[in-house]
């Protein structure tokens, strides 16, 4: 139902465009791991995986799951709450170990949250945490998405402001998804494996909008 509510969403909100790399493809039991720029973002990720014929398991704030209809809607499809800070963070983990081992596509956010930036620009993704990494040597997809900011992004009226005239405004968005790698090594090296390879593909949707990078905080 949220694949098919974002499918619908989106393109009135923005202008979707998606690609991908030569042999890029989502084998059944994979992470899809994607760069975390605004609360918009999570949708057209979903919206773009649509698209390609993808309905993910996300992995997703907790928060999220107090929203009367949405917490149900996510609970009945099979969605992750994250508890960040919370002992309870490593079942997410464990939830997502089982639902890769159904054959299920689990959408990651390695970042572990938004950036604190206000403006609208690019900036290449943040520092991923080891939770990406402790699910194991798995096959990968990253995916970069560039433009979510166009549509909401700031403070609080900023990104109501930012909702509401989307219709109006309709944005560019495009997501790119980058071909399957397989993280090897210890923890540390596959944390870096996966952010550089979500980074390229993050850099390759941000060209595609003409859009450059925000200085370096």
């Amino acid at each position: 139902m949220l694949s098919r509510t974002a499918g619908i969403v989106i393109p009135v909100v923005g202008r979707l465009s998606v690609t991908r790399d030569p042999g890029a493809e989502f084998a059944p039991g994979s992470i899809v791991a994607a760069n975390h720029t605004s609360l918009a973002d999570p949708a057209v990720v979903i919206a773009a995986l649509h698209r390609l014929g993808v309905t993910p398991v996300i992995m997703a704030t907790a928060g999220l799951w107090r929203i009367p209809l949405l917490g149900r809607a996510l609970t009945r499809e099979g969605h992750i709450p994250v508890h960040r800070r919370d002992r309870r963070a490593a079942g997410a983990l464990d939830l997502a170990a089982q639902a890769l081992r159904q054959g299920r596509v689990v959408l990651i956010y390695a970042e572990g949250g938004l950036p604190r930036r206000k403006d609208a620009r690019e900036a290449a993704p943040g520092d991923f945490r080891t939770g990406l990494a402790r699910l194991a040597e798995r096959t990968g997809a990253p995916v970069g998405q560039a433009g979510a900011r166009r549509v909401t992004s700031g403070g609080t009226v900023k990104q109501i402001a930012g909702v509401v005239t989307a219709p109006l405004r309709r944005p560019a968005l495009h997501v790119h998804v980058g071909a399957p790698l397989l993280l090897t090594g210890d923890s540390t090296v596959r944390t870096a494996q996966a952010r550089t390879a979500v980074t390229t593909a993050w850099r390759t949707a941000a060209t595609h909008l003409g859009e450059g990078a925000a200085p370096a905080a």
